[in-house]
C-alpha cells in the first residue's frame, strides 16, 4: 500500500500550484495495513511513537510516512533530527528546523522546543485549561528523530549525550498536552538506548524485525516475547512489517506503508510550496 495512492499531488514545477484540501494532525495518520488487509490509521495528536528494529527493517520508511502526513498539515511545524541526514533530509525544505550530525545543534533545538512547551503550559494555566485544542492559534509541532542512538550514545561526549537524552525524555513526557508530538526511531533497541522509563512514555510503539527477542521486548515492553509476540519471527525480507502496540493494548501485526524517494520528493516539494505560500500570506496579513 502506497501512501501517495490516496493523495493527488499537482505538479509543483509551475509558477502557480493549485492547493487542495489540507490534512490536519488531528486526523488519524494512515500507517499501512494489518494482517487481514485492513487499513490501519493512527491517531497521533496527544501521542508519541517509538519505532525500533534492525537495519533494513523499514523504520525510516515508517517515520517518513508519519512525517509525510505532518508535512501536508497546515497546523503542524516540522522539527527534524537526523544524524545520517539522508533519511529525513528530503523533507528539509518543508521543515522549520533540520538537524544533521551535530549534537550541539540538536541540544539547542530541543531546548527551544522545551521553551515553547513551557510557554504553552503557562498559556493553558492562564486560561484554566489542560490541553491545546484544534482551534488554538498556534499549531502543533512534530519532533521527528531518526536514530536516537546517534545523539544519545555516539556523537559528542557522555555529558552531551546525557543532556540530549534528558531533554528528549522531558519533551516526550510533557509535550503531548501542548501539541508537541515525538516520533523517534532507532536501529539499536537496547536498554542503554531505550530504558523502560523512556519507552513507557510512548503511547505507540512499533517493533520492526529485531535480531533477538530481548530487543523486541525493549521496544514493545517486557514480557511480550513470553506471550508469543516477538518481532524476531518476522521474515527479514519483509521490510516494513512489525508489531504495533498502543498503551494498554496488545501487539498487532502491521505492514507499514512505503514511500519511494520519488514519492517523498513529490510530497515534500508540494508541502514546501504550500508552506512558503502560507507564510507569505501570513506575513502580508
Amino acid at each position: 500500500m502506497d501512501l501517495t495512492d490516496t493523495i493527488e499531488l499537482p505538479d509543483t514545477s509551475a509558477d502557480t500550484v493549485p492547493v487542495g484540501a489540507g490534512l490536519s494532525i488531528f486526523d488519524p495518520v494512515f500507517l499501512g495495513i494489518d494482517e487481514f488487509g485492513q487499513a490501519v490509521y493512527l491517531p497521533m495528536i496527544y501521542r508519541n511513537i517509538l519505532i525500533g528494529g534492525e537495519p533494513g527493517a523499514g523504520k525510516s520508511s515508517l517515520l517518513n510516512t508519519i512525517v509525510g502526513h505532518a508535512a501536508l498539515c497546515p497546523d503542524v511545524r516540522l522539527c527534524l533530527l537526523d544524524g545520517k541526514q539522508v533519511e529525513l533530509g528530503l523533507w528539509q525544505d518543508a521543515a522549520d528546523v533540520f538537524v544533521g550530525p551535530d549534537i550541539e545543534h540538536a541540544i539547542r533545538t530541543l531546548r527551544r522546543v522545551q521553551t515553547v512547551m513551557d510557554n504553552r503550559y503557562s498559556f493553558l494555566m492562564s486560561r484554566r485549561r489542560r490541553k491545546i485544542g484544534r482551534n488554538d492559534v498556534f499549531g502543533q509541532i512534530l519532533v521527528a528523530c531518526d536514530e536516537i542512538a546517534y545523539f544519545s550514545a555516539t556523537a559528542g561526549d557522555k555529558k552531551t549525550q546525557e543532556l540530549f537524552a534528558a531533554l528528549l525524555r522531558d519533551i516526550v513526557a510533557r509535550g503531548r498536552a501542548v501539541g508537541i508530538i515525538v516520533a523517534a526511531a532507532t536501529q539499536r533497541p537496547s536498554s542503554d538506548i531505550i530504558p523502560p522509563s523512556l519507552r513507557d512514555l510512548f503511547a505507540w510503539r512499533f517493533a520492526g524485525r529485531c535480531t533477538n527477542d530481548v530487543s523486541s521486548d525493549i521496544v514493545l515492553g517486557h514480557g511480550w516475547y513470553a506471550r508469543g509476540f516477538s518481532s524476531n519471527t518476522i521474515d527479514p525480507n519483509n521490510q516494513g512489517e512489525g508489531y504495533l502496540i498502543a498503551e494498554g493494548g496488545i501487539p498487532n501485526r502491521v505492514k507499514a506503508a512505503y514511500m519511494s524517494d520519488t514519492d517523498i520528493i513529490r510530497v515534500a516539494d508540494y508541502a514546501a510550496w504550500t508552506r512558503r505560500h502560507t507564510d507569505t500570506i501570513e506575513a502580508a496579513a
